[in-house]
């Protein structure tokens, strides 16, 4: 993930792997489209997942489903956020 983000100028500010889903913190330029960073992340991770696991190439038909949930921060603060992120590993 942070490659990606590194490569299309956002950057990563916190993650969390869940076992049925991903929370992550971007910074990303509201100009550039959100929806083709998560495009590039999902395609990334799919495709190094595969040759890493190749078992998942004949038990899932798709790594990930085409939905997503954004949500802007407003004026929340992100040591609020990141800090809820960060609390999704006990959960």
């Amino acid at each position: 993930m942070q490659d990606v983000c590194a490569e299309l100028d956002a950057t990563l500010l916190e993650s969390e792997v869940m076992p049925d889903h991903v929370h992550i913190l971007v910074e990303v330029d509201p100009q550039f489209g959100i929806h083709r960073l998560v495009k590039a992340l999902k395609g990334r991770s799919s495709r190094l997942l595969r040759s890493e696991f190749p078992w998942l190439k004949s038990r899932l038909p798709t790594l990930w489903t085409n939905s997503y949930f954004v949500s802007t921060t407003g004026d929340a603060p992100l040591s609020v956020i990141m800090q809820y992120i960060e609390n999704q590993k006990g959960k």
